[in-house]
């Protein structure tokens, strides 16, 4: 196993951080990592935008549903799907597709996804912040963000001061699918189940005693942000 792989198999979210700050040298690696992932047809559709004015911090986390390590984290940073780019490039450019819609995300999501590790190789953590979601027209006029670009989700990157145990994921034999899906095995979700539950109860705070399957369920049964849609077509995108 090599140091990539055991940065991997270890990430945890990370809420608590010290006051040290990311030396600009580590963030400029991030930023790199971060701009090389995989851009579907080469649109590099994604931008990033820092955050460090600790008043907009401070009505980020607001928005973000109260999430204060928003505030605390040596960085924010707020990833986006941007198509405006292109349009600027090409003013008659046919946007407005859900197709550009799934690029923009999955792009993105690679996009952090790199940043994270990246982080995470060099002693620092972060969390991902879908919270952003929570308040998405509020969130676009405070970063001034214009037509055709989407925020997606925030991520605050920073030094450790409490470092979480590792949640355990679901089961390879659930994840993966031999050839054609398979129906869930319900014998292995059980067993899963007392698993998430056994990590709750042993966790050295924030103990839960449910399941995996009772937050899904949980989960599922609210409505999720039903506002994005208009949102969304309102940015240009969707409409398609």
């Amino acid at each position: 196993m090599n140091s990539t792989i055991e940065a991997i198999l270890q990430h945890r979210s990370i809420r608590h951080f010290t006051e040290q700050k990311i030396e600009d040298e580590k963030l400029e690696l991030i930023l790199r990592c971060a701009n090389a992932a995989s851009s579907s047809s080469f649109m590099q559709c994604c931008s990033i935008i820092r955050v460090s004015l600790p008043d907009v911090r401070a009505k980020l986390a607001e928005l973000a549903g109260g999430q204060t390590y928003v505030e605390s984290a040596s960085e924010f940073l707020v990833f986006c799907a941007d198509f405006n780019r292109h349009q600027q490039i090409h003013p008659d450019a046919q946007l407005g597709f859900t197709e550009q819609t799934l690029i923009g995300a999955i792009d993105t999501g690679i996009m952090g996804q790199n940043a994270l590790l990246a982080a995470e190789s060099l002693g620092l953590g972060g969390v991902y912040i879908g919270g952003i979601r929570n308040n998405p027209q509020q969130v676009t006029e405070l970063l001034g963000l214009p037509k055709h670009v989407l925020p997606l989700f925030g991520m605050c990157l920073g030094y450790s001061a409490k470092l979480p145990e590792v949640k355990p994921r679901l089961p390879l034999s659930i994840v993966v699918h031999q050839e054609r899906y398979q129906n869930l095995d319900k014998q292995e979700l059980e067993q899963y189940d007392q698993h998430i539950k056994m990590y709750y109860a042993s966790r050295s705070r924030n103990n839960r005693q449910t399941s995996w399957s009772e937050q899904i369920t949980a989960t599922l049964n609210k409505e999720s942000r039903p506002f994005m849609q208009g949102y969304i077509e309102g940015q240009g995108f969707s409409l398609k």
